[in-house]
Parts: structure tokens; sequence; C-alpha cells
């Protein structure tokens, strides 16, 4: 593992962990896996978590009004990104 790991120590119910080191194993990969597999779970759910936050924030904003602002942030970055040296 790299050095810029952090040790968590979790308990799951026996069920989620039989489930979780079943589906690793169906598809050949080792025990050292599990870390790298809960990481990017735990990446989606915030993601996820992030996305529907966000959506509630905007429920009330008109869909034309939510597309001219999506569109003018991408603007936005896609100009910084251009003008950004090498």
């Amino acid at each position: 593992m790299p050095e810029d790991t952090t040790r968590w120590t979790v308990s799951v119910s026996k069920e989620t962990d039989i489930a979780v080191r079943s589906f690793l194993a169906q598809r050949g990969l080792k025990k050292g896996d599990l870390s790298k597999f809960i990481e990017e779970a735990v990446r989606w759910r915030v993601l996820d978590q992030t996305i529907t936050e966000i959506r509630g924030r905007f429920a009330d904003l008109p869909a034309a009004e939510l597309e001219s602002l999506i569109d003018e942030a991408v603007s936005s970055i896609r100009q910084t990104e251009t003008s950004r040296p090498g």
C-alpha cells in the first residue's frame, strides 16, 4: 500500500463480509484488493451524496436557468484550461 494511507477499523455484518469477499473472489481479486474496493465504494458514495445535495439546492430553479448556469460554468473552466501554459 502507498505510504500516504490511513488505516481504518470498521465493523460490518457477517453477511456483508461474506458478500463482499465472495464478490471479490469471483472476480479473481486478492485479499489486499478489499481495501481498494472499499476506497472506491466510499468515493462513489461521497460523490452520490454530493450530487444529491446539490440537486436539492437547485430543485426550485427553472431548468432553463440551471442550464444557463451550467453552460456559464463550463465555458469559464474551458477558458481557464485553454489559457494555461503547457
